[in-house]
């Protein structure tokens, strides 16, 4: 559905180093930069991207779910986003309210962005 998401951080170096590191589990790495108002474009594996840049305001709260291939990732997701600075949110585990194979965790990143990964492929037997 979407080619790229774009927002505002309010320490730009700080959250380009911190999403960088968390999201590196995912396959997800710097794909290109400008000045830190115009921002960093994060790429994954998949067509989107996720793009940062200094704001002038506080940015507002996102949630933003991340796609992982594997139940491993979601793990090293959330503890590579926990070694990076992010608080605890919720940690790797199935969340069957909302289908029995979704593996997930959950994290608090900077300027309060409710960060999770998610795998919805049931664990190789």
């Amino acid at each position: 559905m979407f080619d790229h998401v774009k927002f505002g951080v309010s320490d730009y170096a700080a959250s380009k180093a911190f999403f960088a590191q968390a999201l590196a589990p995912l396959g997800v790495a710097v794909g290109g930069e400008g000045e830190p108002n115009y921002g960093v474009e994060l790429c994954g594996r998949q067509d989107a991207s996720l793009c940062l840049y200094q704001a002038t305001e506080r940015p507002v709260p996102l949630h933003i779910a991340f796609v992982a291939e594997t139940r491993a990732e979601v793990d090293a997701f959330y503890a590579a986003a926990l070694a990076a600075g992010a608080q605890d949110n919720g940690p790797p585990g199935l969340r069957p309210r909302y289908h029995p194979n979704y593996y997930a965790a959950f994290v608090i990143g900077p300027d309060g962005h409710n960060l999770e990964a998610v795998c919805h492929r049931a664990e190789p037997a």
